[in-house]
């Protein structure tokens, strides 16, 4: 028999590839037999997509020369694989002609590569592949293949896409599309990488009623709380529900997600290692935990922290985690979310969680354009089968009307889930921050003051420091190297501890307005918008009821507005927030807090600001893409809003050259060369060390300055940029640079 290879490293044949399908095709129909999939198609394309692979130029390729020399134009193989589409078998079972078109283009377009070829080459290569099908042999194919030339170059051409002129995302073409190439993409993924395509969630369930066990260990009357419950009673739901700091959203997610496959988002990657620590550490046992995943631009460097507590390689970890094959994963936002753009290649993501459950926390944190992803994401999801649960501590009330205006299905409870505790009392400062205001406050106290810019919070640093020089004052912000950025989020975690008895001044930007569980005596910040200010005073008091006077002090500007304020604030939401604070002076409750929230941020308020235009400008943007218009690279760059470079500071850079040139050095090592061969892993550690001394520099700031490109290899480049450096205070620019940004 001859043998046609699927690929050379290991080498592996199309039989053995095919086997290697259909064994994950078994598991993905056996652990989720619910998937809305014709399963006999997903079955048929399994079988399918590879054959073309047995044109003579993509054996030569692999160094198969036995299969004849072959010349000419290498055609991609799954524009070739289409002439085995039983069409007349299909057409005889039943089958709609728009039915059989989605086979076709599922097939043609699994790897969605370029059309560079002519109808005659194609035609010319698809008759000579008859030659290589009359001695080619494999039982499974059966009566599930049928050769033929005779095929219309409009069931694959990527001009000719079969439902360009439907409405997309509703129809029902499309649906079946998505779901027949995601599926069939996500089983040949992990047949390539050797790993299973679903691991079973068999133990999440199991791992919340053990939590609860262990709690009535404790309190034999302990029970989960009405939050909780709710969740638990509406498992097979869409929910939006809105519980304030404290009610135990975590486990109120984990206990509606139950044991389906799922994905946990927050907005940003220091929340997200904390809840993976949290569910890997604290809510399943150590063997669960490995099927529990972490997906965010800095996972592998996560991982290598967990290594010694994982039975699996941190490779295969790695690799489950971004083939998607995890029964839980926590994740930011832009992992998940960017096939609402339905670039070339999109369709697995969506298909996947048209099966999945998804939790969205914090969602008040987005900006107006990751607010817009997410509704029209919530919309394809709800629209394709997935479920999804919003648990949000302030909701703005425009998020439920654009659910709706979406046509977006689902349910919320009639009462807020909030308690009558109050945590904060406030007192409006009419004024810019004052250092000098804060002076008299630091005896005894931990101190958090959080400005809106990090000019400003330099400025206010540089004073403090000066009235107090050998007392704790610390800053921190955006702009210091990943290593310093870290040592000091874990002293502030420290130093915020309720329970830590040394006074100390924290001065930050909105770094800490969420993620970091800290929680100090007083809280001194600019306004920026309520929304904000909420998030900011949850740092102060975050557990424990009001004993003192006044535990939070805002700063409104005066006669002026805030720092940041017509940059990244929106004017028209700062001053509708200024304007509600005048009624806030004194203790605040939590339900008057998400009062305001919903009255600032209701459609009606928004009406006229920027925040509203942005926020429905991206709406209508990304609706009004044609699918398939835009390519990968493309949308990672409109998803991210890609405004800043990743840098090296050249004080850093000189300081440390020889450590940074070693791990240059090890990434510049091709995997080809034997001699200099290094494994996956030594260069994974090499990238995650050389972003130990890199931090991010605002694109408009580095234009600036100059900056001097290191090239690593032929894909990779470091910047050095050049501006002096200190771990006390991070970049220190030159007076012609001075930057206000406010992370």
């Amino acid at each position: 028999m001859q043998k046609y290879l699927a690929k050379s490293n290991p080498p592996e044949t199309i039989q053995e590839h095919t086997d290697n399908l259909l064994k994950n095709y078994q598991t993905l129909r056996k652990l989720y037999p619910e998937i809305n999939i014709d399963w006999y198609l997903l079955e048929l394309v399994c079988l399918l997509h590879d054959l073309g692979k047995m044109n003579r130029l993509f054996q030569k390729k692999l160094g198969n020369d036995s299969n004849g020399s072959g010349v000419g134009k290498e055609i991609p193989h799954g524009y070739l694989s289409v002439a085995f589409v039983p069409y007349s078998k299909l057409e005889d079972l039943g089958y709609s002609e728009d039915e059989i078109q989605v086979v076709y283009q599922a097939i043609a377009r699994h790897h969605e590569r370029k059309k560079d070829f002519t109808e005659q080459e194609w035609e010319a290569e698809i008759e000579e592949l008859s030659k290589q099908w009359e001695i080619f042999s494999y039982e499974r194919l059966a009566d599930n293949a049928d050769y033929s030339s005779e095929v219309d170059p409009i069931y694959f051409y990527p001009e000719a896409r079969i439902f360009e002129d439907e409405d997309t995302v509703g129809s029902e073409n499309f649906k079946n599309y998505v779901q027949l190439k995601g599926l069939l993409n996500r089983i040949d993924f992990a047949a390539s990488a050797g790993i299973d395509v679903e691991l079973e969630n068999d133990f999440l369930q199991e791992s919340m009623e053990q939590q609860l066990a262990n709690f009535r260990k404790k309190n034999a009357a302990a029970d989960w709380n009405l939050l909780q419950k709710y969740m638990l009673q509406h498992q097979n739901e869409n929910v939006v529900v809105i519980a304030e700091t404290g009610m135990g959203k975590t486990e109120a997610g984990l206990l509606w997600l139950g044991n389906h496959k799922g994905f946990f988002t927050l907005p940003l990657r220091t929340a997200i290692n904390a809840i993976y620590t949290r569910v890997t550490k604290e809510i399943v046992t150590d063997k669960q935990a490995q099927r529990v995943g972490l997906l965010h631009s800095e996972t592998y460097s996560q991982y290598l922290l967990h290594e010694e507590n994982t039975e699996m390689e941190i490779d295969e970890y790695y690799t489950r985690t971004r083939q998607m094959s995890l029964p839980v994963t926590i994740c930011t936002l832009d992992q998940l979310f960017d096939f609402v753009f339905r670039y070339a290649g999109f369709e697995h993501k969506l298909a996947t969680l048209s099966y999945s459950k998804v939790i969205i926390d914090e969602i008040q944190m987005y900006s107006p354009d990751l607010l817009a992803y997410l509704i029209l994401g919530l919309s394809y999801i709800d629209k394709f089968g997935g479920k999804f649960c919003v648990m949000t501590a302030t909701l703005p009330g425009i998020v439920l009307d654009l659910l709706h205006d979406n046509e977006v299905d689902f349910i919320q409870p009639e009462e807020k889930f909030v308690s009558e505790r109050v945590r904060h009392s406030v007192e409006v400062v009419h004024t810019e921050i004052d250092s000098a205001f804060i002076e008299p406050f630091f005896a005894g106290n931990r101190i958090l003051v959080i400005c809106n810019t990090i000019s400003k919070a330099k400025k206010i640093y540089s004073e403090l420091k000066a009235m107090f020089p050998n007392k704790k004052v610390r800053l921190i912000h955006s702009q210091f190297i990943k290593k310093d950025r870290s040592k000091k989020e874990e002293e502030i975690f420290e130093d915020g501890q309720k329970d830590n008895p040394e006074s100390c001044i924290w001065v930050a930007t909105q770094v800490v307005e969420a993620s970091l569980d800290i929680d100090f005596d007083l809280l001194f910040t600019e306004l920026s918008d309520i929304n904000g200010l909420f998030q900011r005073m949850g740092r102060c008091y975050r557990n424990r009821a009001l004993d003192v006077d006044t535990n939070v002090y805002v700063f409104d500007g005066g006669e002026k507005v805030c720092s940041g304020v017509g940059q990244f604030i929106d004017k028209t939401i700062f001053m509708n927030s200024k304007n509600a604070l005048e009624k806030c002076n004194g203790a605040l409750a939590e339900v008057k807090k998400m009062e305001i929230v919903e009255q600032i941020y209701s459609t009606e308020a928004l009406k006229e600001s920027e925040f509203y235009d942005e926020l429905t400008q991206a709406l209508n943007y990304v609706k009004g893409f044609d699918s398939y218009e835009l390519d990968k690279k493309e949308v990672r760059s409109k998803f991210r809003n890609i405004n800043s470079i990743t840098a090296i500071p050249s004080t850093v850079w000189q300081e440390n050259k020889e450590e940074i040139t070693r791990y240059m050095e090890i990434l510049a090592k091709s995997s080809k060369e034997v001699s200099k061969k290094v494994s996956k892993k030594e260069k994974m550690i090499a990238r995650t060390n050389l972003a130990e001394f890199m931090l991010n520099i605002p694109d408009y700031l580095y234009k600036k300055s100059e900056g001097e490109v290191h090239r690593i290899n032929r894909y990779e480049t470091v910047i050095e940029f050049n501006c002096d450096y200190s771990e006390d205070i991070g970049i220190i620019m030159q007076e012609k640079q001075k930057e206000s940004l406010f992370f």
